[in-house]
């Protein structure tokens, strides 16, 4: 385990793609070569177990081999945080635990799910979860998903009072992300990490201040994402709304999937796995059921996208 954080989590810390075989085993060579894939090009850490992840389609033992490839892998070259990712505390507590035994320096968690829960109870279940393991906790804003928006005011609260250290925003709503900012400012909470899911806005929120950005892109093309943080740190503006520009062409992957025959998470998912086993870092382009693969015509798009974008 690479040592605790003595400052918040920054930078470029892309989403884990999971590796499946063609019999749905994961596929741990793939899975390595796409960690050094990562790492090579520079990000500041993984986040493994996530959505683009597939962590919601995997069995806990596929979660388990994830986590303790990337882990072993790693090596400590950069923090690897680790999702928990399920329905109710006591689920959320035994992923965690094992992500923190095979040594992950950060658990991610969202709000429970499946069942209505409100705003205590969040509150309540985030409290449990870092209280359960010895490593930090990051808060997960995934309301389309969890069908919750992490409350600001409960945020500002478990960061002051140090129970999180940090929130991954993948809400879409930057004006409460912004504001989130500005109480920590506030509140001289500046351990507490605000990492962007939104990867097609990374150089207005790193303009506004986040402190990374956690881009499901960045598995296709982390140097890029690199680039654009490095350009955004050093002023150059123009520069990063470039690059900024760049990836949101080469984003345009994730609509290959034809919208008559599949849902935008099997488009979305399979275009990265494709991109991926284009550049020849994975073996398969294979994404977990009930997703549907992507035909020969899909794959042919992403192909030219590749190649418009320079990675091909």
């Amino acid at each position: 385990m690479t040592p605790a954080p003595t400052g918040p989590l920054t930078g470029v810390v892309p989403p884990v793609c999971t590796p499946l075989t063609p019999d749905l085993e994961v596929d741990v060579p793939s899975l390595e070569r796409l960690v050094d894939h990562l790492v090579g090009a520079g990000v500041d850490g993984l986040f493994v177990l996530g959505s683009t992840s597939e962590v919601a389609f995997l069995p806990d033992a596929h979660r388990r081999t994830v986590l303790e490839t990337v882990v072993k892998h790693v090596a400590g070259r950069v923090p690897v945080l680790g999702g928990a990712i399920d329905m109710t505390t006591l689920r959320v507590i035994e992923h965690a635990r094992v992500a923190a035994e095979v040594g992950c320096d950060g658990v991610v968690a969202t709000a429970p799910f499946y069942t209505r829960t409100h705003p205590a109870e969040i509150e309540r279940h985030l409290r449990d979860v870092a209280a359960a393991v010895p490593v930090p906790v990051y808060a997960y804003d995934l309301p389309v998903s969890v069908h919750s928006k992490l409350d600001g005011g409960m945020l500002l609260r478990l960061a002051s009072e140090g129970v999180l250290a940090g929130v991954k925003d993948s809400s879409g709503d930057d004006g409460a992300m912004r504001a989130l900012m500005l109480a920590l400012r506030d509140a001289g909470a500046d351990r507490f990490s605000v990492l962007t899911g939104a990867e097609l806005t990374v150089d207005a929120a790193f303009a506004m201040g986040v402190d990374g950005v956690v881009p499901g892109l960045g598995n296709v093309d982390p140097a890029g994402y690199v680039r654009l943080r490095r350009h955004c740190l050093d002023g150059r503006w123009d520069e990063a709304r470039a690059e900024q520009e760049r990836l949101l062409r080469l984003f345009g992957i994730v609509d290959a999937g034809a919208p008559d025959r599949m849902g935008r998470g099997s488009s979305a998912l399979g275009s990265f796995k494709a991109a991926l086993h284009l550049l020849g870092i994975i073996d398969h382009p294979v994404t977990a059921p009930p997703q549907i693969p992507l035909n020969e015509a899909e794959t042919d798009h992403i192909r030219t996208r590749l190649t418009d974008a320079g990675l091909l």
